[in-house]
């Protein structure tokens, strides 16, 4: 017996990369899919889905339905307003390039939703082949290919298989950071307007690209930093910050105000923020979000903001800094810093907070490092524990504000 499991585990090393990530995913989207009908089965009237929902209503559902409108409607010339004058929520908050690729695939297969299940499948895989290249000179393959499949059997696995952008975003941002780490620059200046247009984030991207250029010429003595790269760098980080505003610009020109892509993206927070909201105030969502949740709870508004800051001051440190992080490598550890800190200053912490994490999916990688056979079984029943749980609450029940992916 231990004859055959030796053997087998010596074939599945010698199989190429590519049709062992393959195997990994197609088992996950397969665990996923028994997940999502079983949810079908669960869903009642009362649930957004209603009573007889399918796998295809779960592909369209929530966000899904904004690129749609997208694909088929475009963006609108002018901002819809409630009642009261306030701009509330509206396509300008949803990017183009995963609306329209779908649309451009689903006109073959014949609608947008098979285009977007298609797209999502297909980029979800390649992200995996593309993280396992990003972990593996670091970490080896055993660890880099442990970090796929907590990656794609992780609690928001869902997202693999329904119309988000989520698994094209996450495959050209992992394309991007082994672009700079290899030092290939010249690939960024085409994968940064494309990552701009497909999801928010890359001004994370831009912080990030600044930041490794100060740690290249930090150690240029160790690492040479010949003048061509420099101003790559410079140029990049300034074509991100670009790309990164070029939206706000573009829902401007079209609508003819200025602050209509803040006022749109404003709109989301109007349901959790009593008395409304007044304007943008960089890192004033996580306070107030942090009152709202501890009222919630029935605590004390005034401790949310006391526990926020002991965990940023505590865990963002510990985050970082552990020896399974920093077995990541100084660049990655600059990408998780840089994106968290742009989730700080931007993000309204709701029932959404899960998802936006998924860019720090190379953490996984730490997650992974040990060698423990245990520990990883046990990581990945807690995925797939916490996978179960956010379907069933996300598209089984999904019928209150903080069930909503």
């Amino acid at each position: 017996m231990a004859h055959v499991a030796l053997s087998i585990t010596r074939r599945w090393a010698m199989t190429p990369v590519a049709l062992r990530v393959a195997v990994i995913y197609l088992g996950a989207r397969a665990v996923t899919t028994a997940f999502l009908l079983i949810a079908a089965s669960l869903s009642t009237s009362s649930s957004r889905f209603g009573a007889g929902a399918g796998l295809i209503d779960f592909v369209l559902g929530w966000d899904a339905q904004w690129y749609w409108l997208v694909a088929e409607n475009g963006y609108p010339s002018e901002l819809p307003l409630s009642d009261t004058g306030v701009v509330v929520e509206n396509a300008w908050a949803f990017m183009p390039v995963f609306a329209y690729a779908a649309k451009g695939i689903g006109f073959v297969l014949g609608s947008w939703g098979a285009g977007a299940l298609l797209l999502s499948l297909v980029a979800g895989y390649l992200a995996c082949l593309a993280l396992h290249r990003l972990l593996r000179e670091r970490l080896g393959n055993s660890a880099a290919m442990w970090a796929v499949v907590f990656f794609a059997a992780g609690p928001i696995a869902a997202m693999f298989q329904v119309g988000y952008a989520e698994t094209l975003f996450l495959l050209l941002l992992f394309l991007a950071l082994e672009a700079t780490i290899r030092r290939r620059y010249a690939w960024l200046y085409v994968l940064i307007p494309v990552m701009a247009f497909t999801r928010p984030g890359i001004l994370a991207f831009a912080l990030y690209l600044g930041l490794h250029g100060v740690l290249r010429w930090i150690r240029r003595a160790q690492d040479p930093l010949p003048g061509r790269e420099i101003a790559h760098i410079l140029a990049l980080g300034a074509l991100a910050t670009a790309s990164g505003f070029a939206w706000q610009a573009i829902a401007g020109i079209v609508t003819g105000d200025p602050g209509a892509y803040l006022a749109t993206e404003l709109a989301w927070r109007q349901h959790w923020i009593t008395g409304g909201v007044e304007g943008f105030i960089p890192f004033e969502g996580w306070v107030q979000a942090s009152q709202f949740w501890f009222a919630l709870w029935g605590m004390p508004q005034w401790w949310g903001p006391l526990v926020l800051a002991v965990l940023v001051i505590g865990a963002s440190p510990a985050l970082l800094f552990s020896p399974q992080v920093r077995a990541l490598g100084a660049d990655l550890r600059l990408w998780s810093a840089s994106y968290l800190l742009y989730l700080l200053a931007v993000f309204f912490p709701q029932s959404s907070t899960f998802r936006l994490l998924l860019p720090l999916s190379p953490l996984w990688g730490a997650v992974a490092v040990s060698r423990s056979r245990l520990w990883r079984i046990g990581v990945l029943a807690a995925c797939l524990v916490g996978q179960w749980f956010w379907i069933y609450h996300v598209y089984a029940l999904g019928s209150t504000f903080w069930q909503v992916p």
